[in-house]
């Protein structure tokens, strides 16, 4: 790399020499080419959808499986109360002909997290795939 000292009028030259500048850029671009998909990503949650519009409500029963972990600590597994102990074996009991291994749990808003968590660590023991969390605002549909 030179430098240019005189012109043609005998001066120095006022000109930016720009190749060490678009190397340092060239470093950069490439740099962050790397970082960019090392980035973190969130936590992905699942929640249940609500059904198409204009889709009959189903006659069946329905095949949503939701582990309610009330204010009092005790779980019910829909609306069956069931306790802590039992409910790995009802879980496995009602997921052993369903190929969708996906269940929901509600947490009372006034629970400490880590009575959800155990809920979900019971259900993950379970063998399920994806274990989901309705809040409030989930369930109020907004």
């Amino acid at each position: 790399m030179g430098m240019k000292v005189g012109g043609e009028g005998g001066g120095a030259v006022a000109d930016i020499n720009m190749i060490p500048l678009i190397d340092v850029l060239l470093v950069l671009l490439i740099i962050f080419m790397v970082i960019t998909p090392l980035t973190p990503k969130g936590l992905e949650a699942l929640i249940p959808q609500p059904p198409p519009p204009g889709t009959p409500p189903s006659t069946g029963p329905d095949r949503t499986v939701v582990i309610i972990v009330n204010k009092d600590r005790s779980m019910q597994l829909n609306t069956e109360p069931v306790s802590e102990d039992s409910l790995a074996g009802r879980l496995l009991d009602v997921f052993k002909t369903r190929a969708e291994r996906v269940c929901f749990v509600k947490g009372d808003p006034d629970l400490e997290f880590q009575y959800v968590a155990k809920a979900i660590d019971i259900a993950k023991g379970a063998q399920l795939d994806k274990v989901g969390l309705i809040t409030a605002k989930i369930e109020a549909g907004e």
